[in-house]
């Protein structure tokens, strides 16, 4: 079996450079405006209807976008200047963010705040598919191959500080002294990481043959759909991953509901329990690559997948905050594992210019299920209660576990570095 060489964290992190650690803080403020808005959307929505169909909605509307224009932005991801993409995107939600706090301020009935939330979530999702695709594409040309789980550790962990610990109690708080202040946070922390983000130098346009005739961006969708579905290995990745994001999506459309009324919490008590899967998330990142290594790649999924399996039954079995909380922790550090392994896997593998596409394709699959995540969880809860998503969940990874024996091991994942490599 190949062998990874370790990674020597000290020597990695000096060598990094200035356009990286430009991008860390960027995520880091944008992360804090997005944990910020994290929290508020729900305690806003919830003040307007406690129906958990139309609370799971707005998950919906902010994750369809990656079903319906994931394809598409993966082929401009590759054509475009992709640091040009991401500090467009960053001022385009800056504008929504301004837009949403006027809209908070003049007080509208609940039905048309709500359809204001709709829209919102939406739009943001639009801008969400091109500056992730992008943000991703770009890491491979700002810092070297062998410090890409450094890296991306380093990012996954100012989006756990920032994002889920920092930014929800945060968020939580601002919301319960004026309902119009999160969503200014919000717009600001997009302006600046706006600006870090424009000040990164150099060219971040792939490259493309000059003598090639002009190709159609169906050819050029086509082209990494083909790549990666006869990648078995990414490939299975992508669907494992789109199970995962299914079945957290069905539990956190309803989580804002099942945290008021089944752990009797309240506003301020809703964004500290969120910040909880942050403590873990931030392990995980600033740990992945070491866990990694420990286990292996391959086996860190399974333990990964069985894990949070067993936190999902925990939560649907309790009704303690204490429990939730502490169970939260280890699902954080589960997701941030996860992601410093997948990602970095996909950019030591797939070629720079098919970057975006086979990006876009492989979320497609990954995130194109969350918003039928967010269906089955309201679904589940107007059905069955809000515990019911639950168990859903519980069991989906179960099988998930059983289902990727014959293709994720420790042997596959170091060899299809090693073809990636020759």
């Amino acid at each position: 079996m190949a062998r990874t060489k370790p990674v020597d964290e000290t020597a990695a992190s000096k060598k990094l450079g200035p356009n990286f650690y430009k991008l860390l803080v960027a995520s880091a403020i944008s992360n804090f405006g997005d944990g910020v808005r994290l929290t508020a959307i729900p305690l806003l929505a919830a003040t307007l209807t406690r129906d958990p169909g139309l609370i799971a909605g707005i998950t919906l509307a902010s994750t369809i976008p990656w079903l319906l224009f994931a394809l598409t932005a993966g082929a401009l991801v590759d054509r475009l200047d992709r640091r040009r993409t991401m500090w467009t995107m960053q001022v385009f939600r800056m504008v929504l963010m301004v837009g949403l706090c006027v809209t908070v301020l003049n007080d509208l009935t609940s039905t048309g705040m709500l359809v204001m939330l709709y829209i919102v979530s939406f739009l943001l999702g639009v801008a969400e598919v091109m500056f992730d695709n992008s943000a991703q594409a770009i890491m491979p040309s700002v810092v070297r191959k062998d410090q890409l789980q450094v890296a991306n550790g380093r990012l996954y962990a100012a989006e756990e500080l920032f994002n889920r610990f920092a930014g929800p109690p945060a968020g939580s708080f601002l919301f319960v002294a004026a309902a119009a202040v999160p969503f200014i946070v919000d717009a600001v922390s997009f302006g600046l990481g706006a600006i870090l983000i424009f000040s990164m130098v150099g060219s971040y346009r792939p490259a493309r043959d000059a003598a090639a005739p002009p190709t159609k961006i169906r050819t050029e969708v086509a082209e990494g759909l083909r790549w990666l579905w006869k990648h078995k290995l990414l490939r299975t990745l992508g669907i494992m991953t789109g199970v995962h994001n299914l079945t957290s999506n069905a539990t956190f459309s309803i989580f804002v509901l099942y945290a008021l009324e089944i752990l009797d919490l309240s506003e301020e008590g809703f964004g500290i329990l969120m910040a909880a899967m942050a403590v873990g998330g931030l392990v995980g990142s600033l740990t992945g690559h070491r866990l990694a290594r420990l286990f292996g790649d391959g086996v860190s999924f399974y333990v990964i997948t069985l894990g949070a399996a067993g936190v999902n039954l925990i939560i649907g079995l309790t009704s303690s905050a204490v429990v939730v909380a502490i169970v939260s922790v280890v699902f954080g550090v589960g997701i941030s594992w996860w992601n410093v392994i997948a990602v970095s896997l996909r950019q030591s593998i797939v070629p720079d210019r098919l970057m975006g596409r086979v990006n876009s394709v492989y979320r497609l699959l990954a995130w194109g299920t969350m918003p039928l995540g967010a269906i089955v969880g309201g679904i589940l809860a107007e059905l069955f209660g809000l515990r019911a998503a639950y168990f859903f969940s519980a069991a989906g990874l179960l099988l998930l576990a059983v289902a990727i024996l014959p293709v994720i091991s420790n042997h596959s994942l170091a060899q299809a570095k090693a073809e990636a490599d020759s």
